[in-house]
Order: C-alpha cells, then structure tokens, then sequence
C-alpha cells in the first residue's frame, strides 16, 4: 500500500504497545496543535493562523494546556485579537437582545441548563463558540483520516493487520468509533474477519486491566505486601484510560525553551 502522511503515524502507534493506538494518535495531534499555536516558530504571529484561533478559540481544556505550556506572551497576543472579536460579537448581541415573554409555567419549571436546547439569541451565541475550539478542530479534522486509513491498512497490509490482532485493543470511546466504521468500510466478508478479531481483544484486555487493578488492591493487603505487583503498579490510570480515553497520568504538557 502507498504510504501517505497517516499510515506512517498511524503504523508507530500500533507498535508504541499503548492501551489504545487511537489514543496515543490523538495526544501527539493535541500536543502538534499546541506546539504550533504557541512554540518556537511563533505560528501565533502569523496572520492566518491568528485569524483562525481569533474564529475559534478555545476550549476549557486547551486553554488549560496553553497555561501550563508557559508562553504567556504568545497566549497574551492571542487572547488580545481573540477578546477584540468577542466584545465586537457580544456588543452586536446585547444590542439585538430581546428577552422572551415570562409564564408561570416556566417559573415552576426546574432549571437543566447542561441538557437544554438554548431560548435565547444570547444562549445560542455562546453554544456556537462553546461548539468551536483550535485545538480540537485540529484533532477531530486529522483524526476521521487516520480512521479511515487504519481500515485502508487493515485491508491491504499484512504487517498492520498483525499489529492490529497483537495488540492491546482499545479505550471504549475509539472502540466503538470503529465498529460504526467498520459497517461503511469492510464488506461482508471482511466483516465476518474483523469482528471476531477486534471483539475478542477488547475482551481480552478489558479482563486483563480487570485483573490487573483487582491485583493493585489486594497488594494492600497485609498478607499479600511480600507478593509481586506484576503489572499492577500502573494499572489506575490504565483502567481509566481504558474505559474513557486519554492518559490522566501524563505530566504537564510544557515549552521545552
């Protein structure tokens, strides 16, 4: 199969042993992302790329990475051109607000805001930034093209097909990204191949991490303190890697200047 600036990537993830390739993937696309908009080669001094974080912005995580990343500066010339376009929005829909007529049912009826459609102009303003964010719009638009290229190589390259049913499986969130890819992307037969492969790793493992984190607990246990960790040690945030994604032992992502 021709080599193209996913498979390369998408080959290294599968051999870096992770719980789940797609998640180590993502990391390097979110870590990308942040290094562009804020390293050393000073992306966020030019025009077209501050045109888009000044469109998008930024989501409560990201902007958590850029703080801890450490360049002020270039979070601060971001922020000033990005804060320019909010207030410029945010006067146009203070100016066009009208608020709706009140009823005594809506009084009495108990506030979800986290599960409600917004019924304001306001409320959707904010929805629509909130739905946008640099750095994720960076991963989602790479992510979908390494899907489809893991199922590119699956089909025609006995190596990453080897890769693939060595592996470890995957975290839930990916694992069902490709079941529903699998439905467009194989035919019948290939369906029938690749089911049982991917189903029994994932159950495979899923009972390993059971096992292993089952393990860290009992070694608390007074009788068993001589006894060997084995793989356990690491087994918590592997587990919650497993079930939800991402590495919540990974140390603070920082400029290496």
């Amino acid at each position: 199969m021709k080599e193209s600036i996913y498979t390369i990537p998408l080959m290294d993830a599968f051999k870096a042993n992770d719980e789940c390739p797609f998640c180590f993937i993502e990391r390097n696309l979110e870590q990308h992302a942040i290094n562009f908009a804020l390293g050393s080669g000073a992306s966020y001094m030019e025009d077209d790329v501050r045109s888009q974080t000044d469109k998008l912005g930024f989501c409560r995580h990201h902007y958590k990475m850029m703080f801890d990343y450490g360049n002020r500066l270039g979070s601060a010339l971001i922020l000033s051109t990005h804060f320019k376009k909010l207030n410029e929005e945010l006067s146009g829909q203070i100016r066009h607000f009208s608020p709706a007529k009140s009823s005594f049912l809506k009084k009495m009826k108990k506030t979800s805001p986290d599960t409600e459609l917004p019924r304001t102009s306001i409320g959707a303003w904010v929805a629509e930034n909130e739905s946008h964010c640099y750095v994720c719009d960076h991963i989602h638009s790479n992510y979908g093209r390494y899907i489809d290229t893991f199922f590119e190589l699956y089909v025609n390259s006995p190596e990453f097909s080897d890769l693939f049913k060595s592996s470890k499986g995957f975290c839930l969130h990916h694992f069902a990204h490709l079941v529903e890819t699998a439905e467009n992307k194989l035919n019948d037969r290939q369906k029938n191949e690749f089911y049982p492969v991917l189903f029994s790793l994932m159950q495979e493992n899923m009972k390993r991490l059971q096992d292993e984190v089952t393990w860290f607990t009992e070694k608390y246990d007074y009788r068993n303190k001589d006894k060997d960790w084995g793989n356990s040690r690491d087994s918590v945030q592997r587990c919650m890697q497993k079930d939800r994604g991402g590495y919540p032992a990974d140390p603070v992502f920082q400029s290496d200047r």
